[in-house]
């Protein structure tokens, strides 16, 4: 969630569309923390809202209690991770993001197009072989 918070607030200092890249990609952080709040039954959207105005105070280092179905220290209630663990999930789910953005990007390019063959002739079953019927 102090991910999110960062990322949201220096979204609002950039013009143009990266600050729409950087604001989509913290509520995507937010994922996480309503993820578990759904796993453990609980209503996401009010510890979300608890979580913001937590971290919007200050308070950095707080997430899900799972349970007291509520907010907590996680500093103080022992619940750590290591940073390379979130650095290389980030990492990764960053290029699958980009790989499948690039992909897009590559069917829609408008000289696929016009190279075609007329009539959409090569398409179909491959190798060249007519379909029968």
């Amino acid at each position: 969630m102090e991910l999110s918070k960062y990322l949201r607030d220096y979204s609002r200092t950039i013009p143009g569309k990266q600050q729409l890249l950087i604001g989509a990609y913290a509520k995507a952080l937010e994922i996480i923390p309503r993820q578990l709040c759904d796993n453990a039954g609980f209503d996401a959207t009010n510890i979300l809202n608890k979580l913001r105005a937590k971290h919007a105070q200050g308070g950095i280092w707080y997430g899900v209690d799972i349970n007291n179905e509520d907010i907590t220290d996680n500093f103080t209630a022992c619940v750590w991770e290591p940073s390379i663990v979130k650095i290389n999930a980030l990492t990764a789910a960053s290029e699958a993001a980009c790989l499948i953005l690039s992909v897009d990007e590559t069917i829609k390019n408008p000289r696929s197009s016009v190279d075609a063959p007329p009539g959409g002739a090569g398409r179909g079953r491959g190798r060249g072989r007519p379909h029968a019927h």
